[in-house]
């Protein structure tokens, strides 16, 4: 099955993106990807790959990136994080749709992992969601997508918080 998903990247100090740098890219297997320079400091790969799985399509190249931006810091797998519009835009209904769902359903809906000016939700459960109410069409490569980078995004999190027991 194909999948698409993005890998964000904050760069390390001496990390200078160049095209020398986007060719050991593609030489690593990263030619299915489409790299992202607009901030400085930061390099986004989005890729299509045919993979078995959504979880070996990403691993596959999380290796392989890694194999090239060594001192890189992977800071999002998308996706995961999304508004209210990016969901209607996937489902094909209009944002104020999704926003009465939420609001008519507010027991049931998935809650957000932000709140404020701007809502974020997991990708993911908003779908599984939908799914268990029926009547929405949604790609099966999407959803299982969205489960692979949420469950990429919370191990690297966890990873980056944990705090080991003191030793005696």
């Amino acid at each position: 099955m194909e999948y698409t998903f993005t890998l964000k990247y904050q760069l390390s100090d001496q990390a200078e993106i160049s095209d020398e740098l986007i060719g050991r890219l593609a030489t690593a297997g990263c030619d299915d990807a489409l790299i992202g320079l607009g901030i400085p400091g930061r390099i986004a790969l989005e890729f299509i790959r045919e993979a078995p799985s959504a979880q070996q399509a990403m691993e596959s190249a999380l290796q392989q990136v890694s194999s090239v931006l060594k001192d890189a810091r992977l800071f999002e797998v998308s996706p995961d994080y999304v508004g209210l519009t990016e969901v209607a835009d996937l489902i094909g209904v209009t944002r104020q749709n999704m926003r009465k769902l939420m609001l008519a359903h507010y027991l049931t809906f998935p809650a957000p992992v932000h709140e404020g000016v701007a809502t974020i939700w997991h990708l993911s459960d908003v779908l599984a969601w939908l799914a268990n109410r029926g009547g929405y069409r949604i790609p099966a490569n999407v959803q299982e997508a969205a489960a692979a980078a949420l469950n990429l995004n919370l191990s690297k999190e966890i990873k980056r918080h944990r705090v080991l027991p003191d030793t005696p």
